[in-house]
């Protein structure tokens, strides 16, 4: 048994389940793909379950992967011990209704016995009590000393998650020696003692638990097995844990490194050098695939990992930015394995680095708050921090709870997490009533329509259709069987082409018409129960349950709809071609005189980026490229490309937008058939909206001739103002004009010095001494703070020992300004005090420092009453 590094593991697993007839697959990444049943991809079958479901679907049905994971469930233990981890490798060989038991213990104790050259000896397995095939198996064909077999029960052998498929485990252990061990005598194969490790399980997925709990045979049982990477280089390198392996050593002594600090050196330094690496290790990851630090879901997994990491850095004396040199080390050492970390390594610095910053930010202000609420705590006895401490921590420093009941414990308290929780409902609460407070009726609630069926939307295909009315909403009445002349309300049809609301595209107008007499329709919304409800404004003649009327699209408005909603498709493309893959869409706003698309990207973009995101999208519609739409089963949409919302919920047939084979996307939208129908696309601004997400607002079609017109009238109209002929001719005019006015502005700022300092020489002739002081007090109205500190520079540059103090009301704003000699702040003077006390005389209120300092007041008439104070106001400091 020989010392083997992790990336010399991780490949002679791969290329042994290749010669096995696997099919080698790349790591998923750790978003997960359709499935807004996890954050993170947490485990190595995570992300093939469709697989399992449908076998069919495999691209083959041997699979084997190294599969990134992340799971938090123990982020509070991480650093502690030495045990936990949140990132973590998964070693894995995989049978979508292929190969099962025989095929995957034999080539299991082959890989560790033959290609890992581990002793036999050192190697114990676990089945489950009830599964005497497997362990027939293990013994009989495999051949494994039947003393080295322990049946375990179902708690720790058998694998389920509620109804569905199901199985018996089998485990295989790596004896680390006596000396790991607890010494009891009944220590062995799932003792909780750090002798017997477990290092790879595998899944014998054979049965599908009902509803009834009764386990059914599947007539093509799987195999599901998982090998912690890390773990196995633990046993193979001869190490303790997994924290002195050498990709995670490396990592560790980089840190060290920085700190100046050596491990196994100081207990708690260790503990931060532990969840620094850790940290950064899962840090570097989820960037690489996508993650932006956030306040919600996996975007705030890693701000907490990456904030904490930082904190911890703090600990052990590193004041300064560092998680971002870090993250060099764990690219080289992984790069080999996943290429996209080297592809994105500016990238993950530049997150990394910007979200180190935010902190810092956060930081100082929140930690003196909080040890300020801890020492109060402890001087009354109390056991906990309130929930409103912890809220007030939370909402107006940006310090995250997790971070304060970390800190908090680290002092023996606790904090009130239920009171912190009812504080931020509150608060929701608040925010929610604040907006709908005087907020009109919108219809906006369940109804029930009798014998209705949903409404079915013909939209894709016409723009107008006649259908039977089912269902009315009046305003302030609710479900009624007719609206009336001038009522507003609610038409609900049993068809209609007008599209819903919904996906980010706004509601379909246009007009109800019966017996030659139209309603307008102002919006098109949906209700969850599928029907769609029709808001009329203008009513002209009355509608009633059971009517046939005519339901008419407006043409111009959808045409407008459609323009933007295909140009948001090719812009969401487009911005991953300039900025790069980790851009997904964080939401939209479709309407027909602009576009709004919300995406996630971790800084503002160049104006260079701007322009060539503007470029390819107009390239694209010039291209003339047809636009289609296809109805597929969802698995065949997603091996075609096709991009799907996180979190939404697709059907088994799914409806997939193509741009040509530049951008295909599941939508239910409607769209133009062919790009050139854009006309042009122009970006309007680029802004952000929330932490690592920006927005972009833009216009096609007739928008960017409006843009156009607009543009060309502010330029005729600064043309004027500038008094030029010709246009082309603006910017050269404007260069002047501006130019011009520095010298100006230079003029008006040395004529203002001359007369500051004429002043100033009118002022020292009424020079008073109170002791060593050389004190000047004088009223300046018209002046502002900047010429009342050049005079008083004048003052302390002539005049030794002097303090000047002026006020002056300028333009309706009271100002003082108070400013002394190094001599006279030696003497005792301190201006900061001095403008405290004569500010308070004016109805205001300043400070500052010994030399220098500034304030305001509200009543002009006690300026001379605040300056007559000064003489006993420094006659006491320097007393």
């Amino acid at each position: 048994m020989k010392s083997m590094g992790v990336n010399e593991i991780r490949e002679k697993f791969l290329s042994f389940f290749e010669s096995k007839g696997c099919l080698r697959l790349g790591s998923f990444p750790l978003i997960p793909k359709n499935d807004a049943s996890l954050l993170l991809i947490n485990s190595g079958m995570a992300p093939m379950k469709p697989w399992f479901q449908n076998p069919e679907t495999a691209p083959k049905r041997r699979v084997t992967t190294c599969q990134k994971c992340i799971r938090t469930g123990d982020i509070e233990n991480v650093g502690k011990t030495a045990r936990h981890g949140t990132f973590f490798e998964m070693l894995g060989n995989f049978s979508f209704g292929d190969y099962f038991k025989k095929e995957a213990t034999a080539w299991a104790w082959e890989f560790f016995t033959k290609v890992m050259e581990i002793p036999q000896e050192r190697l114990w397995i676990s089945v489950y009590e009830e599964d005497d095939e497997a362990r027939d198996i293990w013994v009989n064909e495999v051949g494994v000393d039947p003393t080295h077999i322990v049946k375990l029960g179902k708690e720790d052998n058998f694998w389920e998650h509620g109804t569905g498929p199901c199985g018996p485990c089998s485990e295989i252990y790596f004896d680390r020696g006596e000396e790991y061990g607890c010494g009891e005598p009944g220590c062995g194969v799932g003792c909780e003692c750090d002798r017997f490790m477990e290092v790879w399980n595998l899944v014998f997925t054979q049965f599908d638990k009902d509803e009834d709990g009764n386990y059914n045979r599947l007539p093509n049982p799987n195999i599901d097995t998982g090998m912690g990477l890390e773990r196995l280089a633990v046993v193979m390198q001869g190490v303790d844990n997994l924290f002195e392996i050498d990709t995670v050593q490396d990592v560790m002594k980089h840190i060290c490194r920085i700190a100046n600090i050596e491990y196994k050196k100081d207990d708690k330094k260790d503990v931060s050098l532990r969840v620094i690496t850790d940290h950064i290790r899962s840090t570097v990851m989820m960037v690489s695939d996508g993650v932006i630090p956030s306040n919600e879901g996996r975007g705030y997994v890693l701000r907490r990992l990456l904030r904490r990491a930082a904190r911890h850095g703090k600990l052990l004396g590193i004041n300064k930015q560092f998680l971002f040199e870090v993250a060099d080390t764990v690219i080289d050492c992984s790069k080999g394995a996943y290429q996209e970390l080297e592809e994105k390594r500016d990238y993950i610095r530049n997150i990394i680095k910007k979200e180190e910053e935010r902190f810092d930010a956060t930081i100082d202000n929140g930690l003196n708050v909080l040890n300020g609420y801890i020492e109060a705590a402890q001087k009354e006895g109390r056991k906990e921090l309130t929930g409103k401490e912890a809220f007030k921590l939370h909402d107006t420093y940006g310090f995250p709870v997790d971070l304060t009941i970390e800190m908090a414990e680290e002092k023996g308290l606790e904090v009130d997490v239920d009171g912190f929780n009812k504080a931020m409902q509150e608060q929701k609460d608040t925010a929610r009533d604040a907006r709908t407070e005087g907020s009109s009726w919108d219809g906006n609630e369940t109804f029930e329509f009798e014998n209705a069926e949903p409404t079915v939307f013909v939209g894709y295909d016409t723009l107008e259709t006649d259908a039977k009315v089912v269902g009315i909403v009046v305003e302030d009445e609710g479900v009624c069987d007719t609206i009336i002349e001038n009522q507003k309300g609610f038409i609900v049809t049993d068809k209609t082409p007008f599209y819903a609301e919904m996906g980010g595209q706004v509601g379909d107008i246009g007009t109800i018409t019966i017996n030659g007499k139209a309603a307008n329709v102002v919006n098109t919304t949906k209700t969850e129960d599928g029907y769609y409800l029709h808001e009329t404004e203008v009513q002209l003649t009355p509608i009633k349950v059971g009517d046939t009327v005519t339901m008419s699209v407006d043409k111009v408005h959808r045409t407008d709809v459609c323009r933007n909603h295909t140009a948001t498709h090719i812009l969401d493309k487009a911005l991953r071609d300039v900025l790069g893959s980790h851009v997904a869409q964080a939401g939209s706003l479709v309407e027909s005189d602009r576009l709004r698309f919300d995406f996630s990207h971790f800084e503002a973009m160049t104006t260079e980026q701007i322009k060539q995101a503007e470029a390819i999208v107009n390239e694209k519609i010039l291209e003339s490229i047809d636009v289609t739409v296809q109805e597929l089963p969802i698995e065949e949409a997603k091996k075609l490309g096709a991009i799907a919302l996180f979190g939404e919920k697709y059907g088994d047939v799914v409806r997939v937008v193509s741009v040509g084979d530049y951008s295909v996307e599941f939508c239910g939208g409607t769209h133009l058939t062919n790009t050139a129908q854009c006309g042009l696309f122009k970006i309007i601004s680029e802004s952000g909206v929330a932490a690592g997400v920006r927005r972009i607002e833009a216009v096609t079609g007739k928008g960017v001739l409006e843009y156009i017109n607009n543009s060309d009238r502010l330029i005729e109209k600064t043309a004027a103002a500038l008094k030029i002929n010709q246009i082309n001719e603006i910017d050269h005019k404007a260069e002047s004009v501006m130019a011009q006015c520095r010298e100006l502005e230079k003029a008006v700022d040395s004529f203002k010095e001359k007369m500051a300092a004429a002043k100033a020489n009118n002022i020292m002739t009424g020079i008073k001494h109170i002791g060593e002081i050389s004190l000047i007090t004088a009223q300046v109205d018209g002046m502002g703070a900047d010429e009342m500190k050049s005079m008083a520079d004048k003052i302390k540059a002539e005049v030794p020992n002097s303090v000047a103090v002026m006020g002056a009301e300028t333009d309706g704003k009271i100002t003082f300004v108070a400013m002394a000699s190094k001599e006279a702040v030696k003497l005792g003077v301190h201006c900061g005090k001095i403008i405290k006390d004569i500010t308070a005389v004016a109805g205001g209120r300043g400070g500052g420092k010994p030399d220098m300092a500034q304030g305001g007041g509200s009543d002009a008439s006690k300026i001379d009453d605040a300056l007559a104070k000064v003489d006993e106001i420094v006659a006491e400091q320097i007393k």
